[in-house]
């Protein structure tokens, strides 16, 4: 199938795609004219490559994942758990600073707000 017609079937925009056969997520096979042509399970790998992506993972795991699902119906193979897990890990550091920051940022504002009026 061609570009237009994947992005057709998948709600995937043409320049999206492009990025993802640039990042080699996605790899075509080209047509003597030069034109993309997407086997049929591209529709499938594009949509793992959206839940993935939904799922906050890096273009660099994302290529893993991909690399090791070997065509599976599953989205991860078992053999992915440890880098998830890592992905998971790095992801809860990230809202760990994110709170205190938070908690940081209200009292500094608490600290210079006017006193609500007495009701």
């Amino acid at each position: 199938m061609r570009i237009g017609e994947l992005a057709a079937a998948t709600g995937t925009g043409q320049r999206l795609l492009r990025y993802y056969e640039e990042r080699g997520l996605l790899t075509p096979d080209r047509s003597a004219n030069g034109y993309r042509d997407y086997p049929e399970t591209a529709v499938r790998d594009v949509a793992r490559i959206r839940r993935l992506l939904a799922a906050g993972l890096p273009v660099r795991v994302i290529s893993e994942v991909l690399a090791c699902a070997c065509g599976g119906e599953q989205d991860v193979e078992p053999c992915m758990e440890p880098t998830l897990r890592t992905e998971l890990t790095a992801l809860d550091g990230k809202l760990d600073d994110l709170r205190h920051r938070r908690t940081e940022l209200l009292d500094l504002i608490e600290r210079v707000a006017p006193p609500s009026p007495a009701r």
